[in-house]
């Protein structure tokens, strides 16, 4: 059976592949980032609270790995030859430029620094102290 397909590319099944893709990266992906945030600001942290803003990484992740299967179905439209490389590359990027905000949120609540403050309210300060895009350069630099 063929998926109804909007705007003439984009695919509700492939997306919400993507979706779950995300999720399910997210899982395992959780706890390893929690620590590495908590290493990158120095604050302490132990085995119980590995699990601290993994519903947040759930979310980033599903929403970068929905992005980017839009962002390929929308290349392959627009783009027609262009090496599965360079396509991927290009496509991940601006995957990730698109959920950056969420990136900033996801490490936030994981520092141990915004305690109690949920998703919603880190985005709002974050927009409100101008953070939003806080290490992009050094993100893509890398």
């Amino acid at each position: 059976p063929t998926s109804t397909k909007y705007f003439g590319f984009l695919d509700p099944q492939v997306i919400m592949a993507g979706f779950a893709g995300g999720l399910g990266r997210g899982v395992v992906e959780g706890p390893f980032e929690m620590i590495k945030v908590r290493r990158q600001v120095q604050t302490s942290w132990s085995f119980r609270e590995v699990l601290k803003g993994s519903g947040v990484t759930l979310f980033r992740n599903a929403f970068l790995f929905s992005s980017f299967v839009v962002y390929m179905d929308i290349s392959k439209q627009v783009i027609e030859d262009l090496s599965p490389f360079w396509r991927g590359g290009m496509c991940a990027n601006m995957a990730w430029m698109t959920i950056w905000p969420l990136d900033v949120v996801k490490s936030r609540a994981q520092s141990g620094k915004f305690e109690g403050v949920g998703m919603v309210q880190l985005l709002k300060d974050a927009a409100k102290d101008g953070h939003l895009w806080r290490g992009v350069g050094p993100g893509f630099d890398a």
